[in-house]
């Protein structure tokens, strides 16, 4: 472990701003020595999030964890993926936090503060990076393609019942008021053009889940589009609570001090960030409920298998050179409880003082 030895820091005015595109983050942390390239073959299925596990459980502390990148992924079956997989790259660390926040760690607090009551509404562009490559059609459906096609990691093999996309933002618009949500919420593979989503239905829930609801009683299918991978400043909006009625993508706007460019989804009328390694479209049931779960959470408990909701694929879009971000959750502490512990911490701490 002696690459990893040293302590890198971020301090104020060695940085531009926070990067508007994953893949420049990525940049930042490998320029700050905090991003570790793993070229070996590594199994997704069995393989990639242990060994990137193992550094919150096996005793480094954490100024010593990494953001790895996986860039030769096979799968168990032995397949072979042309995406590298990104882990631990969104907060593996404080300090890989606040590289995507592009401030020091003691400035997040108010950062988050200012962006809440200072949105700055998006941008839309007709030509987005996340659409370079368009999958539709029949191409959605059969062995190896659709989501089959995705390097998606099995996150606890041995437990998950199928691969799971974790760095999402789950994008829907209330029928009401046409105000967009972005929330952060797990999607199980269910088949090449079909994923299972669970969207917090807990008590008062969670936007997307206000928004099912409404669907619901309408009866009719509520478009859906999941980023995967995109400014880290607006994939740290999914998380946070934010009000149901509060478009995220201004309050990231709001953290990089300017618009940030958002384009419309090709067959969902829903806008998404135009950045984003890739984007998968679709049409969630607003009746049929499936099995999905278990799965471990933020806190360290495992919810356990429930009825959550059924996506049907429409489109998947992506970069022409995309990385797959994925998060470590789970047993505490890890990457997802660092999420919420270096950017709520604070708030919470100010609301009750």
């Amino acid at each position: 472990m002696d690459e990893i030895a040293s302590k890198p820091r971020l301090v104020a005015g060695d940085n531009a701003g926070p990067p508007l595109d994953f893949q420049a983050h990525l940049a930042a942390l490998d320029a700050r020595g905090l991003l570790l390239r793993i070229d070996r073959a590594i199994d997704k299925d069995s393989q990639l999030h242990p060994l990137v596990r193992w550094q919150f459980q096996g005793g480094l502390a954490e100024d010593q964890r990494r953001a790895f990148l996986f860039t030769n992924v096979v799968d168990a079956q032995g397949r072979r993926y042309d995406i590298p997989v990104a882990v631990g790259a969104l907060a593996a660390s404080a300090q890989i936090y606040a590289v995507g926040m592009g401030r020091p760690v003691e400035e997040i607090e108010t950062a988050w503060l200012k962006a809440l009551v200072n949105p700055i509404a998006p941008t839309r562009i007709t030509t987005p990076p996340c659409q370079e490559v368009v999958v539709t059609g029949r191409e959605l459906v059969g062995p190896g393609k659709g989501l089959a096609a995705l390097p998606v990691p099995v996150s606890t093999p041995g437990f998950d019942a199928a691969p799971y996309l974790t760095a999402t933002l789950c994008i829907t618009r209330d029928p009401d008021t046409g105000v967009q949500n972005m929330g952060t919420y797990r999607a199980a593979l269910k088949a090449t053009n079909r994923l299972g989503v669970r969207m917090a239905s807990r008590i008062g829930g969670a936007g997307g889940y206000v928004h099912w609801r409404k669907y619901n009683k309408r009866g009719t299918p509520m478009p859906c589009a999941i980023a995967v991978g995109c400014a880290p400043i607006a994939m740290f909006t999914g998380g946070m609570k934010l009000p149901i009625d509060l478009d995220e993508m201004a309050v990231a706007g709001a953290l990089a001090g300017r618009s940030i460019q958002v384009a419309k989804a090709v067959t969902v009328d829903l806008d998404v960030p135009a950045d984003a390694e890739l984007v998968i479209e679709g049409l969630i049931d607003p009746e049929l409920l499936e099995p999905e779960g278990p799965f471990g959470e933020s806190h360290g408990h495992v919810a356990l298998e429930d009825f959550n909701m059924s996506m049907l694929v429409t489109a998947i879009t992506r970069k022409r050179s995309p990385v797959l971000v994925s998060i470590i959750s789970q047993v505490t502490p890890s990457e997802s409880s660092v999420l919420k512990r270096v950017a709520m911490e604070p708030l919470f701490l100010t609301h009750l003082r």
